[in-house]
């Protein structure tokens, strides 16, 4: 490689790294915010009976150790009983998960066969009549007033889809070492300032609903998480964020354990890049592309951003003259991944640094996974989550 593409490969691999990190979080501040627009409803006292009915789905696959918890929370949801239907879609589970549900006061409990948390959601969704499908995971406790902060956005007909906030708890306290908390607590800020400008680029399976009518039948492989959001921004709808919903899930007790949650995340998000249409920027308004860039492009470009960065960095590190930058950006690559090899012996920063190092990482290696192997519909708990 001569010496001037090696420095424009560096730059541009260097900028698009700043820039999904810092850059793209400024950029965000400039665009102009666009306020929801509700339509006019009933007076105060007529509040309650405005309210949607709600179809809430949880998929479960052998959960028969928090089903019962799980059914309980949504039964005691702040929400007018007879406007909610929860409904628990066991896909295949081969354990007591479908009795458990049952015993715990369920309205339906579907038993499918085996093909995947979106086949299973797809089948109640096909069996719901109520105005609002709303799903969360099995393992994820909504408070009590999450249901009506996450069906009140829909007071504007412009509106497709709706996310709540999710919080990560770390079941070992101390002990753990993931950083996901400290990661997710970014990602919110920037859903939120994404969703008062246009629309979120992501969701999250914790608590998320869409209309009856509106809802999307995908690939069984494609997640709503990734799939959803851009696919109604397409349909001209907008995809919000309403922190006030909030749940909380516990997470992966070791970043070892996140990397292999995330690379098995990647698998099904590389099946939505690169055949899904996330690519494609037909149909996206122009402000909704930049945060495609910003949050998604150059955040699953990143492994192999890194890999250019470094790469050309030593290769211009042993020139005369402007040696001096690639050499310090050489070490500062070099001591990120160092302190991601000490992990804990470095304290936090050398925790945080393996976190971000192996959860970068997960990305190619769902590339890889999902191009040699393929990504299959069915999916398994992650370790230390229920």
């Amino acid at each position: 490689m001569s010496a001037r593409l090696a420095k424009a490969t560096f730059w541009a691999a260097a900028g698009g790294l700043v820039f999904a990190q810092a850059g793209y979080p400024l950029a965000l501040r400039a665009l102009p915010r666009r306020p929801l627009r509700p339509e006019p409803g009933p007076g105060p006292g007529d509040a309650t009976a405005a309210l949607p009915t709600v179809c809430l789905v949880i998929a479960a696959y052998t959960e028969e150790d928090v089903i019962a918890e799980k059914v309980a929370n949504a039964r005691a949801l702040d929400y007018p009983r007879e406007r909610l239907q929860v409904v628990v879609a066991c896909d295949g589970s081969p354990d007591a998960t479908a009795e458990r549900a049952r015993a715990a006061g369920a309205d339906v409990v579907l038993e499918l066969p085996r093909g995947g948390k979106v086949a299973a959601q797809d089948a109640a969704v096909a069996a719901a009549t109520a105005d609002i499908v709303a799903f969360s995971d099995a393992n994820a406790l909504l408070e009590p007033d999450a249901l009506r902060e996450l069906v009140a956005p829909f007071a504007d007909p412009g509106v497709g889809y709706v996310c709540g906030q999710v919080s990560f708890v770390n079941p070992d306290g101390a002990a753990g070492t993931n950083q996901e908390g400290l990661y997710w607590r970014y990602e919110m800020w920037l859903r939120a300032a994404e969703s008062e400008r246009w629309s979120v680029t992501a969701g999250n399976g914790a608590i998320y609903a869409t209309r009856r009518e509106d809802y999307v039948v995908v690939d069984p492989v494609m997640g709503h998480d990734l799939m959803f959001p851009f696919t109604f921004v397409r349909r001209g709808r907008r995809a919000v964020y309403a922190p006030a919903a909030r749940a909380t899930e516990k997470m992966v007790p070791s970043i070892e354990g996140e990397w292999q949650r995330k690379r098995r995340m990647m698998s099904h998000a590389w099946a939505i890049i690169l055949r899904g249409g996330l690519l494609d920027p037909r149909g996206f308004p122009p402000p909704y592309l930049l945060m495609l860039v910003g949050h998604r492009y150059l955040r699953y470009g990143g492994p192999f951003l890194h890999l250019a960065a470094l790469a050309t960095a030593a290769r211009l590190a042993r020139s005369r003259r402007h040696g001096a930058v690639y050499r310090l950006a050489l070490a500062a690559q070099l001591a990120l991944l160092g302190a991601a090899a000490a992990g804990p012996r470095a304290g936090r920063a050398g925790l945080v640094a393996r976190y971000y190092t192996l959860t970068t990482a997960s990305i190619a290696a769902g590339l890889h996974d999902h191009l040699r192997h393929g990504t299959t519909a069915g999916w398994d708990a992650a370790e230390g989550t229920r």
